[in-house]
């Protein structure tokens, strides 16, 4: 399998693997020239889709079975028929990536370069530098609501707060599922859930691929499970007694009228408030990373659940932070290519990834119960 990266500025990084029947085809000016055939094609990455399940599977293997006919297509004809397949499918949305990206991706696995040298290759720098920024990066900017009318929605939902008992991995991402579909069909209050983890783990985005992520060897030496959770996003290093991850139940109509992007602002506007007063100078960095002028902190994703059983459907929502971090063994299990961390400012991922524990001087412990109180009060 030859494997292409692109990384959307801003956005999230989409990688396409592909099978070729014979040789890498040779690229003339505009478009590859060959009478090959894509054998298999995959997409993967850290993206998001946000719409109904079978509905983002069933793009997925769309787009998929599209790029496998089009190895010779020029990027700009790629990407049309990209678009007229994603335009099939109103109810769901692309988050972090576009066509163009996919294509660009597919582009270079196709000529065997994980690198933007491939665009020279293929004579497509032109659509890789006019790929614009993702909608994502500032949505700061495009807020609909105000600070105060966060914490009037808030006030409104009232979730219960849980500090959960520890829970295996594979137990965590059922959990998250079960209690979503809960609230979906009214069955749950809407809640809000610290986790405790009872061993180290892997999660990895519900759109990644296993075996480009994750050195599996080294992480089953080092006793980590690895598990793949329900929503998109990237790979999240666990360790118990250094990790805080806290997940979010609620109606769909808590995120109603606003846009994908501002629903995490609005699901997170409890953590930054609570950090902020631990002292951090917190602020959104990109579509999900929670970060402060030392690096990344943590990262959330989302996913909603339709309405089931006549209830108000559901919005999951869970954030993974760093409270300290072992970062030579993150090193070793996780893999991070080069094209992730192409519009980085700081080039190493474990460089980016900055613990609570050196900013706060407090205990996990402390943490803990100041967010669980933090929590509770902003419902008041």
């Amino acid at each position: 399998m030859s494997r292409g990266l692109y990384k959307q500025p801003g956005g999230k990084l989409v990688g396409v693997s592909v099978r070729l029947s014979d040789a890498v085809p040779a690229y003339s000016r505009e478009c590859a020239s060959s009478t090959q055939s894509v054998e298999q094609c995959r997409i993967d990455g850290d993206f998001f889709l946000d719409g109904d399940d079978k509905d983002s599977r069933r793009l997925l293997q769309d787009l998929e079975n599209l790029l496998q006919s089009q190895q010779s297509a020029s990027a700009r004809d790629i990407t049309r028929r990209l678009q007229a397949i994603t335009a099939n499918y109103p109810n769901v949305r692309l988050v972090g990536m576009t066509e163009e990206g996919i294509a660009i991706a597919f582009l270079r696995a196709i000529t065997g370069s994980e690198s933007r040298n491939a665009e020279d290759a293929t004579n497509n720098g032109n659509i890789a530098r006019s790929t614009k920024q993702y909608s994502g990066k500032q949505p700061e900017m495009h807020n609909a609501l105000t600070q105060e009318e966060y914490l009037e929605r808030w006030r409104a939902l009232k979730p219960t707060v849980i500090h959960d008992k520890p829970r295996n991995p594979s137990e965590q991402m059922e959990t998250d599922i079960a209690w979503a579909r809960e609230v979906a069909a009214d069955k749950r209050e809407p809640t809000l859930r610290i986790w405790e983890w009872d061993a180290p783990a892997v999660v990895i985005g519900k759109f990644q691929s296993l075996e480009d992520e994750v050195n599996t060897a080294v992480a089953q030496k080092e006793g980590f499970t690895v598990v793949r959770r329900c929503t998109g996003g990237g790979a999240m290093f666990i360790e118990p007694g250094n990790t805080i991850t806290y997940s979010l139940y609620a109606p769909l109509d808590f995120a109603q009228g606003i846009s994908i992007e501002e629903s995490y602002r609005l699901c997170d506007f409890w953590l930054v408030r609570a950090l902020k007063e631990l002292g951090l100078d917190v602020r959104f960095a990109g579509l999900n990373d929670i970060a402060t002028q030392y690096g990344k902190l943590g990262g959330a994703a989302q996913r909603r659940f339709t309405p089931a059983e006549g209830g108000p459907g559901a919005i999951l929502h869970h954030v993974t932070l760093a409270y300290d971090i072992d970062a030579e063994k993150m090193g070793r299990v996780l893999n991070t290519s080069r094209e992730k961390m192409s519009d980085k400012a700081v080039k190493s991922a474990v460089k980016r990834v900055d613990p609570m524990r050196s900013q706060t001087g407090m205990s996990r412990e402390d943490v803990v119960e100041r967010l669980l109180d933090a929590a509770r009060r902003v419902t008041m």
